[in-house]
This record gives structure tokens, C-alpha cells and sequence, in this order.
């Protein structure tokens, strides 16, 4: 058995994370899922949430919204549509941004504007969710 699991965490800015973890929890679309070393291949739609990085005592969490993941047998690759740091998200501007959305909501004059707002509300309360977990 593999001791670790190699796992590649890429945005279309830049890659986030390559390296070799024990474990990696993922928000998929179907739920919540772990893998480790030797999972058996697979390819899961992500949510918006915080996927958990863990490596010997030390846990990192990162915020994705959008995108996929796939288990090979090379390891575990995530390519995220955005992906940010819990740690770079700030809670009182993250509130702020949530308020406006919603206000942006009541406000749309199209239903395009509208859906775009309701899109950006569903993230902003996914990032609040990740940061209270």
C-alpha cells in the first residue's frame, strides 16, 4: 500500500497545491467524499465548499467553487473553477458581499441578472459555511 497520496489542486489562475498528502475530503456533487492512497479510480463533479488536505498533523482547507475531480491511479487531481485559501477569506467582507448579492437579487431587471445573483449568493453562503465549519 502506497504510504502516500500524491494530489494536484489547479485554478485557472494558478496551481494551489501538488504534493503528497495522507488524505484529501472533497465536497462532491453526490456529497462528501475521502481519498487515500490507492482509492480506486473515479471522477466526481465538485459543489461549492472547502475540501480538507491532511498531512500528518497539519490540515489545510481551501474554498472551490466549480469544477471537477479525478482519482487515477497516479493520485487525486482537482481543477477548480476558483479556488481560495480559507485562510486569504476575509468574514466581514465576505458578509458584505453576501448583502449585496442578495440585494442584487431584488434589484435584477432580467432574468439573467437575476441568476447571476442568485449564483453569487449560493457561493457566498458556501464560503460562509466553509469558514463557520
Amino acid at each position: 500500500m502506497a504510504d502516500k497520496l500524491h494530489f494536484d489542486l489547479v485554478s485557472p489562475e494558478r496551481r494551489l497545491f501538488a504534493g503528497d498528502v495522507d488524505q484529501v475530503v472533497v465536497p462532491g456533487e453526490e456529497g462528501d467524499f475521502g481519498v487515500l492512497p490507492e482509492h480506486a479510480p473515479f471522477m466526481s463533479v465538485i459543489r461549492p465548499g472547502a475540501i480538507t488536505v491532511m498531512n500528518g498533523n497539519e490540515t489545510e482547507k481551501t474554498f472551490i467553487h466549480g469544477g471537477f475531480a479525478e482519482v487515477t491511479p497516479a493520485g487525486l487531481t482537482i481543477l477548480a473553477e476558483e479556488a481560495i485559501p480559507l485562510s486569504e477569506i476575509d468574514a466581514d467582507e465576505l458578509a458584505q458581499d453576501l448583502a449585496d448579492a442578495r440585494e442584487d437579487i431584488s434589484a435584477a431587471k432580467s432574468d439573467e441578472e437575476r441568476e447571476h445573483a442568485e449564483a453569487l449568493v449560493v457561493k457566498f453562503e458556501a464560503m460562509q459555511a466553509a469558514l463557520a465549519a
